[in-house]
């Protein structure tokens, strides 16, 4: 449903939208209008103003959504107008990030699974580096012997042309050795028409995982060649601990509009890093916010562990926020919210990430 709300002094109508429709906010975007997306709940809300019913009509619904604008504009907010390019990082980075949640659910699922059966799959690929069972390797021997009485009859020369067709190059003898020791190893075995049955579910299962993480891959590729295209790249890439894929997945969110967050307590709330104070009587509480953007405090956890690493300000910051008695995800959410903060600063102004005037350096170390 969307409304015009009448003629502004520059002709250009601004129009409410209470459902959220891609093809039509871009052709709204074209005519140039402003476009001020409301939530259905608060658009039923207004909608007892006029009837006491609440029943939703089409026409009424019209008349009310125009009302909504011509009376209560400035408390509304219009669509951030980010530029095309943002918009294309934003679909890249969103349809990554889903897809590595995808590809983390079916991976536990895989999981699970050989926990039951097959257990020596666990103990040859679960402690692999940067990957286990999302590895190329792992992928493509599973598929290969899905049932543990498959794995232990691969011959040597067979497990070393799977080891080479998922694209290992180094320390390909020593792998072939350890995993045939693993495979013909003593484990307990399931009934084998029981094991022959959870083999043909773990197959089906790992089709859905390879294209996650095939998804995921190409995905991470095209988001990164299109963040690095983009003006703000070289502010968002300063940061401690921000790579290509991360700074495209916070811009994706933020966007480039700098009239969309005034400040930064607005980015801070957006994110959900900043505190919420809730005063009661003689009694204040102090939580965290719980309706926010849940794309960004995903990756708020990963840059600041990141930035602990490059960073020795953000390190002394993230230990003193512990010596204060913060745990550990607290003051991760800390010293994202400092992060925020800077990164706002800085891409208002323009420049890049300064460490010496982020975290100074304490007047004791400094002596």
């Amino acid at each position: 449903m969307l409304t015009e709300a009448g003629d502004t002094e520059d002709n250009q109508i601004p129009v409410a939208i209470e459902t959220d429709r891609g093809l039509l906010i871009a052709a709204l975007r074209s005519t140039g209008r402003a476009i001020y997306p409301l939530n259905p709940l608060a658009a039923s809300r207004y909608r007892a103003r006029h009837q006491v019913s609440g029943a939703k009509v089409d026409a009424t619904d019209a008349v009310l959504l125009a009302n909504i604008l011509r009376t209560d504009m400035a408390a509304h907010r219009a669509l951030p107008a980010d530029t095309e390019l943002a918009q294309a990082i934003r679909v890249l980075a969103r349809a990554q990030q889903d897809a590595v949640w995808a590809r983390q659910r079916l991976g536990n699922q895989i999981r699970s699974l050989l926990t039951d059966f097959y257990p020596a799959a666990l103990d040859g690929f679960a402690g692999l580096a940067r990957g286990g069972l999302a590895r190329p390797e792992a992928r493509t021997i599973l598929a290969a012997a899905p049932t543990p009485a498959k794995a232990a009859r691969l011959s040597r020369g067979r497990l070393r042309t799977l080891l080479i067709k998922a694209g290992r190059q180094r320390g390909i003898d020593d792998e072939t050795d350890r995993l045939l020791v693993v495979f013909r190893g003593e484990y307990l075995r399931q009934l084998p028409a029981v094991e022959n049955a959870t083999g043909i579910q773990l197959a089906a299962l790992l089709v859905q995982f390879d294209a996650a993480c095939r998804a995921a891959e190409e995905l991470e590729t095209a988001a990164r060649e299109n963040f690095e295209q983009h003006p703000d790249a070289t502010v968002i890439s300063s940061f401690p601990g921000m790579g290509t894929l991360l700074g495209a997945r916070v811009l994706a969110e933020i966007g480039d509009d700098r009239t969309r967050f005034t400040d930064a307590r607005g980015l801070k709330a957006f994110a959900g890093s900043a505190p919420v104070t809730r005063p009661s009587g003689k009694k204040t509480a102090i939580t965290y916010q719980r309706i926010k953007n849940n794309r960004l405090p995903a990756v708020g956890s990963i840059w600041a562990l990141s930035a602990l690493k490059a960073s020795p300000g953000a390190k002394r910051h993230y230990q003193a926020r512990q010596e204060r008695g913060d745990w550990n995800r607290q003051a991760q959410r800390h010293l994202f919210n400092k992060f925020l903060g800077q990164l706002h600063h800085c891409l208002h102004t323009g420049a890049s990430y300064d460490e010496t005037h982020a975290f100074p350096t304490p007047l004791g170390l400094a002596a």
